[in-house]
C-alpha cells in the first residue's frame, strides 16, 4: 500500500529544487512558525521545498549545516516521542546543540516570568521549539507571549539576535505534524498539484482515553483546505472542534476550489475517500471544562470529568477504522494516515481507533509519514532565521561539505 517508489535525487535535482525555491515570494525571515494559516501559499510551498532539499542533501552526503555553533531550546510542556526526537534531529542537522528546558528544574517553578525565562534562554539561541497543547485557549497564547518577550529583548539590545519559534503543537494547531503529513501526500501522489480534488476523511475515532488535543484534526483541515481538497470532517454529535478553526477552513476550502463537509457518520466520510485519517480527540466543551480544573489542581473534579467523558466515548466504539470501513473508500485502497501512536484494537488496547490488520498493512506508510517531520522542522527554522534561503542552500551544495566521512 505505497505510492510510486521514488528515485534518489542527484545533485542536479537538488539545484533544480533550489531554483524553484528562489522563485517563491516569501517573507518568513525574522518570523515564527505558529499556525499554517498565517503563512501564504508560497510560504507553505517553500517550506516543503526546503524540507525536500535538506533531505536530498543528506541522502547525497552533503552537509546541510548552516551553523557551526549555537543552541536550540526544546520546551515540551507535554509528553512527546516523535516530535521531540524530530526537533532534536532537525537542529543537529543544522549544526545546533539542543538544550531541554525542564520547567520543573528551572526557576519557572519558583515564579520566574515568561518574559524573564525567554530572555535567559535566548542569549546564544537560534531556535526555540515549544509544545503546549494541554490547556485550551492557552498554548498558542503562551507561544505568542514568548515571542513578544523576544521582540522586546531584541529591541532593548539585551538579545543580540531573535531566535525563531517553532510551534511543536499548541491547543490550536500542530503545524510540524500537518506539514509532514502533507509532504508525505505530495510524494505519495506525485505532486502538490495532485492533491486538488482528492477526498480526505478526517474522522474522530474511539479511544479508551479522553483528553487528546484538538490540534491534529484542526491542523489537517486547516492545511488540506489550502489545496483544493474535498474534506469530510466526521465526528459523533457533541465532539466539535474549535468553531473558528472550522469556519476558517471552510472559507479556505471554498477559496482554493475544494470543499469542507461536516458529517456525523464515519461511513459517509470514508465513502470514496482517497485518504483516511481516523484520530481520536476530546470534545471542545470537555477541553474547556478541563482548564479551570487543571489550574486548580482539582484531582477529584478531573477524575469525575474523565469518568463522564469516557462513558460518553464508550457509546461510539463502532467509530473504528476497520477492514469493512476501508472497503468503502475509493477502490477499497485509500491511504491510511495517523500521527502516531495509534490506539490499535487488541494490540495497544482492547478497543481502539484502528483494527490491527489495517494498521499492520499501512504501518510502513505511517512511518514514512513521520519521517518527513525532522526536515519540515529544519525548514521552518532556516526560513525563519534567514532571508535568501535559496542562495544559502545553493552555497552549501556547491561547497560540497561532506556530512559523513567514509
Amino acid at each position: 500500500m505505497t505510492g510510486m517508489k521514488e528515485r534518489k535525487m542527484d545533485r542536479q535535482g537538488i539545484l533544480r529544487l533550489i531554483e524553484t525555491l528562489s522563485q517563491k515570494k516569501i517573507d518568513m525571515a525574522g518570523k515564527d512558525f505558529l499556525l499554517t494559516w498565517e503563512k501564504s501559499r508560497d510560504e507553505i510551498e517553500a517550506t516543503f521545498l526546503v524540507a525536500d532539499i535538506m533531505r536530498a542533501m543528506r541522502e547525497n552526503n552533503i552537509s546541510p549545516k548552516v551553523w557551526d555553533s549555537g543552541i536550540a531550546v526544546s520546551n515540551f510542556r507535554d509528553n512527546s516521542t516523535r516530535t521531540r526526537f524530530s526537533f532534536a534531529s532537525a537542529c543537529n542537522l543544522l549544526g545546533l546543540y539542543v538544550q531541554d528546558l525542564d520547567e520543573g528544574k528551572s526557576q519557572i517553578a519558583h515564579g520566574e516570568t515568561v518574559r524573564e525565562t525567554a530572555s535567559m534562554i535566548s542569549f546564544l539561541s537560534e531556535a526555540i521549539g515549544i509544545r503546549d497543547d494541554m490547556y485550551l485557549g492557552e498554548g498558542d497564547k503562551y507561544q505568542r507571549e514568548v515571542a513578544k518577550s523576544l521582540d522586546e529583548g531584541v529591541a532593548a539590545g539585551v538579545l543580540p539576535a531573535r531566535p525563531t519559534i517553532v510551534n511543536l503543537q499548541s491547543d490550536i494547531d500542530h503545524p510540524t505534524q500537518s506539514m509532514a503529513d502533507f509532504l508525505h501526500l505530495v510524494h505519495y501522489f506525485g505532486g502538490l498539484d495532485k492533491l486538488k480534488g482528492k477526498k480526505i476523511a478526517m474522522t474522530w475515532a474511539y479511544s479508551p482515553s479522553y483528553g487528546k488535543p484538538l490540534s491534529v484534526p484542526q491542523g489537517i483541515i486547516g492545511l488540506a483546505s489550502r489545496f483544493g481538497m474535498d474534506i469530510s470532517l466526521a465526528y459523533p454529535e457533541g465532539y466539535d472542534l474549535i468553531p473558528d478553526v472550522v469556519a476558517r477552513s471552510d472559507k479556505q476550502a471554498k477559496a482554493s476550489g475544494g470543499r469542507l463537509t461536516v458529517t456525523h457518520s464515519m461511513d459517509e466520510a470514508f465513502r470514496d475517500a482517497d485518504i483516511v485519517y481516523p484520530k481520536s480527540w476530546a470534545p471542545y466543551d470537555v477541553m474547556l471544562k478541563r482548564v479551570p480544573l487543571l489550574h486548580a489542581g482539582d484531582q477529584s473534579g478531573l477524575k469525575e470529568l474523565e469518568k463522564t467523558a469516557l462513558a460518553n466515548n464508550a457509546r461510539f466504539k463502532d467509530w473504528e477504522c476497520t477492514e469493512q470501513k476501508m472497503k468503502l473508500t475509493r477502490d477499497g485502497k485509500a491511504l491510511y494516515m495517523h500521527c502516531l501512536p495509534a490506539d490499535i484494537t487488541d494490540v495497544s488496547c482492547i478497543a481502539g481507533e484502528v483494527a490491527a490488520s489495517v494498521f499492520d498493512r499501512y504501518r510502513n506508510d505511517t512511518y514514512r509519514e513521520a519521517s518527513y517531520k525532522p526536515y519540515i522542522i529544519a525548514a521552518m527554522i532556516v526560513l525563519g532565521k534567514f532571508g535568501g534561503t535559496a542562495a544559502i542552500l545553493r552555497h552549501l551544495v556547491e561547497r560540497n561539505g561532506i556530512r559523513e566521512q567514509n
